[in-house]
């Protein structure tokens, strides 16, 4: 039986009545570039996020960026963030002009360590941008209080996030403002490219909404110098088929996750993922940490399992971002993670028997792993029983 990393197939056939009906409404409607079904979701979403505003835009990179450029982030200032995430999280400071400064994560979640961060602000610190890894809300109380102390805004990079919780709170409601990906493979996905922000800032709301049209408020009236980055009706429409099933598919990905630990919890070697105490983790990425990855990966690909790395290189130690000067050993939690972290198989219709498949071979990997270091213990105690015979 293959395993699949993700079945994207599996989930629109769950769907596809409502997603077809929705995708020719905005056809018949020639609602194709913003329009009504992207502001029916836009509200849909912000409710869900229990904000008061949404604001659909092209990609969660663009909304990062308008996040930032909105909240008048750019030349010399400094943006916090940390190194283990995929890179539009730090392109998203650059494209404003302004310089990401990294703090590592905390061993346990992966998310920004909070302790770490006072030490990293500068007169020139303007913001911080936490991550909320794989699913996982960063441990957000601590990082207000400082960010509230030293009068910093706080935007929350949720591009994994859709519906997981920080102490009953929305992902994107506790910050100045919240990005969403809507990457097709995401909790949340639409059928190409789609983000969006939410905020509770009605002047915030309104300056990312002309940035996001060129800078208009009404048709070619230009308030300032913005961008094409207009969600499209296509997308608001099964985005907003998608958002009614959110919540039953996460509570799915959460009973997977569950199975899992059920199935693998005690494998010596093997490290899974926490679910902290102040966290609703949505597990968008089931991440376990192995040594010697390669050989684990492989074995995982010739059983038929599909697999991943999120993400292989911190971005500190990516060609792009070289001219920083940041050497391997700068930030030693991300780099272990990014050494030995491997994503399984994760999305709402894996079935138990997969999982038990998946698991299966999990198991007897480190078996096999444990009895070839067993043997080769043996036999080198078997040799140095001898060179101690040859001494006497």
């Amino acid at each position: 039986m293959k395993v699949p990393f993700l079945d994207l197939k599996a989930q629109y056939h769950s769907i596809s009545e409502e997603v077809d009906v929705a995708l020719h409404q905005v056809i018949g409607a020639t609602a194709f570039s913003g329009g009504p079904f992207v502001t029916r979701f836009e509200e849909q979403f912000a409710a869900f996020c229990r904000c008061k505003y949404a604001i659909g835009v092209g990609s969660g990179t663009e909304a990062l960026w308008l996040a930032l450029l909105a909240s008048g982030i750019g030349q010399g200032d400094e943006v916090i963030t940390v190194p283990n995430t995929f890179i539009a999280t730090v392109e998203a400071i650059s494209l404003c002009g302004a310089t990401p400064v990294f703090v590592d994560v905390d061993e346990q979640s992966y998310t920004m360590n909070p302790h770490l961060l006072e030490a990293a602000i500068t007169p020139r610190t303007k913001a911080v941008i936490p991550v909320h890894l794989y699913g996982q809300m960063a441990d957000m109380d601590p990082i207000m209080d400082i960010a509230k102390r030293h009068g910093l805004l706080v935007i929350e990079d949720a591009c994994q996030a859709h519906g997981a919780e920080y102490r009953g709170r929305p992902a994107g409601s506790i910050g100045d403002a919240g990005c969403f990906s809507f990457y097709p493979g995401k909790n949340l996905g639409a059928y190409g490219e789609a983000g969006g922000v939410v905020t509770n800032q009605p002047e915030l709301e309104q300056r990312i909404r002309k940035l996001r049209d060129h800078g208009q408020s009404r048709k070619y009236f230009h308030e300032m110098i913005g961008v094409n980055s207009r969600m499209d009706g296509l997308q608001g429409a099964v985005l907003g088929v998608k958002l009614r099933h959110l919540p039953d598919w996460n509570e799915a990905r959460r009973r997977n996750a569950e199975l899992y630990r059920t199935y693998l919890n005690g494998v010596d070697g093997l490290i899974l993922p926490q679910e902290m105490d102040y966290a609703k983790h949505i597990y968008h990425i089931f991440a376990v940490r192995v040594p010697n990855r390669d050989a684990f990966m492989n074995e995982l690909t010739q059983q038929d399992i599909g697999c991943g790395i999120h993400y292989p290189v911190p971005v500190h130690l990516q060609e792009a971002y070289a001219f920083m000067g940041m050497p391997k050993g700068s930030f030693p939690v991300a780099e272990q993670c990014a050494d030995e972290t491997v994503s399984l198989p994760m999305f709402p219709e894996l079935s138990q028997e997969q999982i038990e498949l998946v698991a299966d071979v999990i198991i007897r990997y480190f078996r096999h792993c444990a009895f070839r270091q067993g043997d080769a213990a043996a036999k080198m105690g078997r040799a140095n029983q001898g060179a101690a015979l040859a001494i006497r």
